[in-house]
């Protein structure tokens, strides 16, 4: 690991981004340019201490999930994301099929987005990345580990993780979650991460495996969704998608139902946010990258 090179690189990009690249209001005058180190921290959903060892050239090697969260939260391109792991001495992650690095583009995008639920996820269902008004839609998902990032999996290996949806609309959400991966193994046909993801979930559930042989396919680009929130109520939500170039990972963007009173409990919802996550540093709210 060279903890030199790692240091000049991550404060030299750090100082080329502004508040406004990521999404972050300007806040106070600043003495320096670029983001604050704090900033990069909470971006990255780390400490201000972790983050700041880094730059300082101290500190343990950092696991490729902390690398993962850095590159994202400092809009690195694919060359840069790719550069950042070697300096750790690690292997880049291939770009092709499910890479989970999101681009600086749909960072740019999703940072936009500041008054709308939105996040972005591979085309296997793993949470990447979500704004705020997304984790106080449906909760935060950055303390999941391993398959429970997978929205399929835990819909079909979890029951609580239904609680947020009526039950009458249950079958139809399940359907559509094994209809859209039935899709993706097709068009992904053989490639090792889908083939493992199907046969861990046809044993862990009867239910997944009586669907997956009814053998519907629909990828899912637009979908109505009702959400149970347990601060507003019911939630009438179109949930659209966004598919990058490569169909590697989807934009979901969740707007209020026309002739719903979505719209004003989601502006209801954000007030209340807005109160409950006032954070310290100049009333500063970032993104929650994970």
């Amino acid at each position: 690991m060279d903890r030199s090179e790692l240091a000049d690189f991550l404060r030299r990009r750090r100082e080329q981004l502004t508040p406004a690249d990521v999404g972050l209001p300007p806040g106070v005058r600043r003495r320096t340019p670029g983001l604050r180190r704090d900033e990069v921290a909470l971006l990255a959903g780390m400490s201000t201490d972790y983050y700041t060892r880094l730059e300082q050239s101290r500190g343990p090697r950092p696991s490729t999930q902390v690398l993962a969260a850095l590159a994202r939260a400092l809009r690195f391109s694919n060359d840069e994301r790719d550069h950042l792991y070697h300096l750790c001495d690690h292997a880049a992650p291939g770009r092709e099929l499910a890479d989970k690095h999101v681009g600086p583009g749909i960072m740019h995008v999703l940072a936009k987005l500041d008054d709308t639920a939105a996040t972005v996820i591979t085309d296997l269902g793993e949470v990447l990345v979500q704004n705020r008004m997304h984790t106080l839609l449906v909760g935060d998902h950055g303390n999941r580990r391993g398959w429970d990032r997978f929205y399929a999996w835990r819909w079909f290996t979890d029951p609580s993780s239904r609680a947020i949806f009526p039950a009458e609309d249950w079958d139809r959400l399940g359907r559509k979650h094994v209809a859209d991966l039935r899709a993706t193994a097709a068009r992904r046909s053989g490639d090792a991460d889908v083939t493992e993801f199907v046969s861990r979930l046809r044993s862990a559930s009867a239910e997944f495996e009586r669907l997956w042989n009814e053998h519907e396919v629909a990828v899912r680009i637009s979908d109505t969704k009702r959400i149970l929130h347990p601060e507003v109520g019911l939630i009438d939500t179109i949930c659209e998608t966004l598919l990058t170039p490569n169909e590697a990972q989807r934009l979901l963007v969740y707007l209020p139902r026309p002739g719903t009173d979505a719209a004003e409990k989601l502006d209801l919802l954000r007030v209340i946010g807005t109160q409950r996550l006032l954070p310290a540093h100049d009333g500063v709210q970032g993104l929650t990258l994970k």
